[in-house]
């Protein structure tokens, strides 16, 4: 009798991100070289973080509380050019009583151009200190685990 075994599907793959957003690539984002400058590709995965922890133009977390990233690990595996657009896939693939791990791809014309991984903490505004996820915010991250 065969086993099957179960593909892992690899951070550079577009099946492996749940949460997609879209951003239109500007002539200012590039740098001397002709390629996109090395800081837009943190801008972008911001923004592709924002998309799934605001709604509106309000965080999910709520009025007393704040996200604050504590750790950022970036890799540059190409180049990107303008003009163009990047499709930025996140998904949550860790988490802990008050913080979480997002996984994070940058993708243009269908070459993952980058990966990142970034681990957020809930925080209370007013003491700064590290506080238990709300429930608010473990059902969206549970919707793009």
């Amino acid at each position: 009798m065969s086993v099957s075994k179960k593909r892992t599907v690899s951070s550079t793959e577009r099946d492996f991100y749940k949460h997609w957003t879209e951003v239109k690539l500007r002539y200012s984002d590039t740098d001397r070289q002709g390629h996109v400058n090395n800081v837009i590709f943190c801008t972008m995965y911001e923004s592709g973080r924002c998309e799934f922890l605001f709604d509106s133009s309000e965080s999910i977390a709520g009025e007393q509380f704040a996200f604050v990233i504590v750790k950022l690990n970036l890799d540059f595996l190409a180049e990107m050019n303008y003009p163009g657009t990047v499709k930025i896939g996140s998904r949550i693939t860790a988490r802990g009583n008050s913080s979480f791990t997002v996984s994070q791809a940058l993708f243009q014309n269908d070459k993952c151009c980058s990966t990142a991984e970034s681990v957020i903490v809930l925080t209370d505004k007013e003491s700064k200190r590290s506080c238990p996820l709300t429930e608010t915010v473990l059902d969206r991250l549970n919707s793009i685990s």
